[in-house]
C-alpha cells in the first residue's frame, strides 16, 4: 500500500502544527521549507484540510495556520481515508473501470482487500498526539531545514 503525496503532506502538516506549540500561526512557506516540499502543492492540501475542519486557515497579512482540533481526537486512519482519493490497489477494485477478465474467478482481490483492511485497522489505532510523543526531537529536525 502506498499513500499519495497528498495524504503524506496532510499528515506532515498535522505533525508540524502539533509539534509547534501554536504560540504563533504557522505559514505554509515555513512548513514547505521545513519539509523541503512544494509550497504550491501544500497550499492545496492545507485548503482541503481546512475545509475538513482539521485546520484553521487565517487569511491576511498576519494570517497563517493552526490546528482546529485537539491532536488526541485526530485518528490517523480517519485522516488517511479522508485524504486518499481512492484505495484501488489493483484494477478490479475500481468497478467502473475494471477490464480484468479473470475478476469473476480471481481470489487476489479478496486477499488484497483483507490486507488493505488490516493496514487501515493499524492506522485506526493511533492518534495524532501519539505520533508526536518525541516532540522535541521532531521540532529540532524540522528547524534544521528552515
Amino acid at each position: 500500500m502506498r499513500l499519495t503525496t497528498y495524504t503524506d503532506y496532510s499528515l506532515r502538516v498535522l505533525i508540524y502544527l502539533t509539534v509547534h506549540d501554536h504560540k504563533s500561526l504557522a505559514k505554509i512557506q515555513d512548513i514547505a521549507d521545513a519539509y523541503q516540499i512544494s509550497k504550491n502543492h501544500l497550499m492545496k492540501v492545507v485548503y482541503e484540510m481546512g475545509k475538513r475542519g482539521y485546520l484553521e486557515n487565517i487569511r491576511g497579512r498576519n494570517g497563517g495556520l493552526k490546528l482546529a482540533v485537539d491532536p488526541e481526537t485526530v485518528n490517523i486512519g480517519t485522516v488517511v481515508r479522508e485524504m486518499e482519493e481512492d484505495f484501488h490497489l489493483v484494477e478490479c477494485f475500481d468497478c467502473q473501470n475494471n477490464g480484468c477478465i479473470i475478476t469473476p474467478a480471481c481470489r487476489l482481490k479478496g486477499v488484497l482487500k483483507e490486507a488493505l483492511d488490516a493496514y487501515l485497522n493499524v492506522l485506526d489505532q493511533y492518534t495524532l498526539s501519539e505520533l508526536v510523543t518525541n516532540r522535541n526531537e521532531l521540532r529540532t529536525l524540522l528547524q534544521q531545514n528552515v
